[in-house]
């Protein structure tokens, strides 16, 4: 029941109208009894410095930012959590005194969802595909929770040397090594955890991967797509006929989700719970097919 204690959060962005976050959040405040209520906000970006500082006179609880605002907010916050600062990027807002400190729950909430699926990036060795936003949160994840070496794939070398420039720097080692996509057998032979962040196989361009040539994936001893849309892609069938395990990213969206929730409310989400919430996550997202 929404009444005068009804703590109102929400998500600004541009577009919005598609987000599954309202079925994370939502779903979580009826299973943990949080007098809660998300809903999103579209926001243009001449809008905002407006957004955040109106939201903080209305007493919003909380805010995620997702894209193309995740950079631009930054100027307009009282401060910035560690890691998000190093990412350069906040995907959620939590208030404090008369304005919001800002978190990047994108990089704990892929770590969550790697784990979820047994999988540690300690001592590891990853193959990135991308150099974007998505994969900013990906490889300071790694070089900060100890991977042994990253190689950044991304299609224009500039752009990867530049991001594995700041993630060597904010890991204190030369951990990350950038090269062209179409350089990747230079990647020495071995196993790999291979993360997946570019756009390639997101609907409805579902028939294409980052690299397509199968000795690729032959590398790969699980792979993990940031994409979740379709809920099996070209990606993930590549890594698999090659002998390997395949993820999709949807408990990536899953757990960023639970750890604004989390940092809103105060409330640990157990496991259950997540699993209530990811259930209707994929009635929501492929009810269609």
């Amino acid at each position: 029941m929404i009444d005068g204690k009804t703590l109102v959060c929400g998500l600004i962005g541009d577009p919005v109208e598609h987000t599954l976050s309202p079925v994370i959040h939502n779903t979580l405040a009826q299973e943990t009894g949080e007098n809660l209520v998300y809903v999103p906000f579209p926001v243009k970006a001449e809008r905002v410095e407006d957004a955040v500082r109106g939201a903080r006179a209305l007493s919003v609880g909380g805010l995620n930012v997702t894209v193309p605002h995740k950079s631009a907010v930054i100027p307009y916050l009282s401060s910035v959590e560690r890691e998000a600062e190093l990412i350069g990027a906040v995907n959620t807002l939590v208030p404090e005194g008369d304005g919001y400190r800002g978190y990047n729950t994108d990089l704990t909430g892929l770590g969550r969802a790697l784990l979820s699926e047994g999988i540690s990036l300690e001592g590891e060795r990853v193959i990135l595909l991308g150099a974007g936003g998505a994969a900013r949160a990906a490889v300071f994840l790694c070089v900060l929770r100890g991977a042994k070496e990253v190689w950044l794939l991304n299609r224009t070398t500039e752009k990867a040397e530049a991001l594995a420039g700041e993630a060597n720097r904010a890991a204190g080692r030369e951990c990350v090594k950038p090269l062209a996509l179409s350089d990747w057998r230079r990647i020495p032979e071995g196993s790999y955890l291979a993360v997946q962040c570019t756009k390639a196989g997101l609907f409805p361009d579902t028939e294409s991967a980052p690299i397509e040539e199968p000795d690729f994936y032959k590398r790969i001893h699980t792979g993990y797509d940031l994409v979740y849309r379709p809920a099996r892609t070209k990606f993930m069938r590549l890594t698999e006929e090659a002998g390997g395990k395949a993820f999709n990213g949807l408990k990536m969206l899953l757990y960023q989700g639970i750890g604004a929730y989390e940092l809103w409310t105060g409330v640990t989400v157990t496991e259950e719970q997540a699993r209530i919430c990811l259930d209707r996550m994929e009635k929501e997202l492929y009810r269609n097919g």
